[in-house]
C-alpha cells in the first residue's frame, strides 16, 4: 500500500524539518474538528457552517502539523499497514534535503522536491542533483509559497523538471493555513483556486500532475476544469466515498490514487473510506492502493 500524499517535518515555519527528528511528540489538546469529519467519512457540511467552523478546523490542523516526526510516522504507518508513503516538501521550511536524511533512516519515505521561490538560485541544477539523489516528483504549495500555478516562476520550474518524467503534485483547494496576523501576511488562499491549475496542466501536456486532495472543497471544479486534461491525475485527501466515486467515474480508475495527507489527515480513516469508495471491487482497490501510483512514480 502506497499512501500518495503525506508530509514530515513543520511545513509552516523556518526551520521546520528539524522536527522530523525529534522524539517523545505528541499532539497538544485541542478541538480537532478533523476526527469528526474523519469519522463522518468526510461528509461535509453546509457553506455557512464551515465559513464559522474554518478558524477552529485550522487550529485543530497546525496541532497536528506539530507532530509530523519520524517516530510518530513508522508507529501509524504499522498500525495502517501502508508499506511506503510520498513525502512532500514545502520549501523554505521542510526542504528536500530533509527529506532525503529521513528516507536515510526510514526506508517507508518517498521524497520530493521543491523550489524555494523566496531566492533566486540555479534551480535546473538543483532540480536535477534532487532527483540524482533519489527525489521521485515534485511539489508545488501555491498557497503557502505564495506562488501562483500559472506564474511564469511556477512555468519555469514545471519545465525544469519535465525532462525527469517524474509526476509533479500541486496543492488545490482553498484552505487557510495560519490564525491571527499571519493569516494575511504568510500565505494566500485563493491561489488554491482550480483555475490556476488549469493553466498549468494544459500548457505542460506531456507532464503527468497529480492534484493534491482532488481540490478539498472545490471537488467539483477539479472535475469540470480538469477532468478533461489526460495528464492529471487526483489523490483523494480529505475526501468521501462518494466524491471518489465521481473522480472515478471522471478521470478513470488508473488516475485516482489514495492519499492520507498525514498528520493533516489520518491513515486508517483514509483508508476506511476508499475502501467504501470501491464497494468491495478488490481489482479496483489495488489499483487506488498501489498500483496507481507504483506506475506513476516508477517503482
Amino acid at each position: 500500500m502506497i499512501d500518495s500524499h503525506g508530509h514530515l517535518g513543520n511545513i509552516l515555519y523556518p526551520g521546520g524539518g528539524d522536527l522530523i527528528f525529534r522524539k517523545g511528540v505528541r499532539k497538544r489538546r485541542v478541538l480537532d474538528l478533523t476526527t469528526l469529519s474523519e469519522w463522518r467519512m468526510h461528509a461535509g457540511m453546509p457553506d455557512v457552517l464551515l465559513r464559522l467552523c474554518m478558524d477552529q478546523i485550522t487550529r485543530g490542523q497546525i496541532a497536528r502539523n506539530e507532530t509530523a516526526t519520524l517516530e510518530n510516522l513508522r508507529k501509524s504507518l504499522d498500525k495502517a499497514g501502508v508499506d511506503k508513503m510520498v513525502c512532500l516538501p514545502v520549501p523554505p521550511y521542510v526542504t528536500f534535503d530533509d527529506l532525503k536524511k529521513a528516507a536515510q533512516i526510514e526506508p517507508a519515505v518517498i521524497p520530493f522536491t521543491g523550489v524555494d521561490f523566496a531566492r533566486d538560485y540555479d534551480i535546473q541544477g538543483a532540480l536535477d542533483a534532487d532527483v540524482a539523489a533519489g527525489a521521485r516528483g515534485m511539489k508545488l504549495h501555491p498557497i503557502i509559497q505564495k506562488e501562483p500555478l500559472n506564474s511564469k516562476r511556477t512555468f519555469e520550474a514545471v519545465e525544469a523538471f519535465a525532462v525527469h518524467g517524474l509526476p509533479v503534485l500541486f496543492h488545490a483547494g482553498v484552505f487557510s493555513y495560519y490564525l491571527g496576523r499571519e493569516k494575511a501576511r504568510s500565505q494566500n488562499p485563493s491561489y488554491g483556486e482550480i483555475r490556476y491549475a488549469r493553466d498549468l496542466v494544459a500548457a505542460f501536456p506531456k507532464v503527468n500532475f497529480v492534484t493534491g486532495h482532488a481540490g478539498l472543497f472545490h471537488v467539483g471544479d477539479t472535475m469540470t476544469m480538469l477532468g478533461g486534461h489526460q495528464n492529471v491525475h487526483v489523490d483523494v485527501t480529505i475526501q468521501s466515498p462518494a466524491n471518489i466515486r465521481k473522480l472515478i467515474k471522471v478521470f478513470g480508475p488508473e488516475r485516482v490514487l489514495y492519499g492520507s495527507d498525514w498528520p493533516w489527515g489520518k491513515h486508517i480513516p483514509a483508508i476506511k473510506i476508499v475502501r467504501k469508495a470501491c464497494n468491495g471491487d478488490h481489482a479496483l482497490e489495488r489499483l487506488i492502493f498501489h498500483e496507481n501510483a507504483a506506475r506513476l512514480l516508477d517503482l
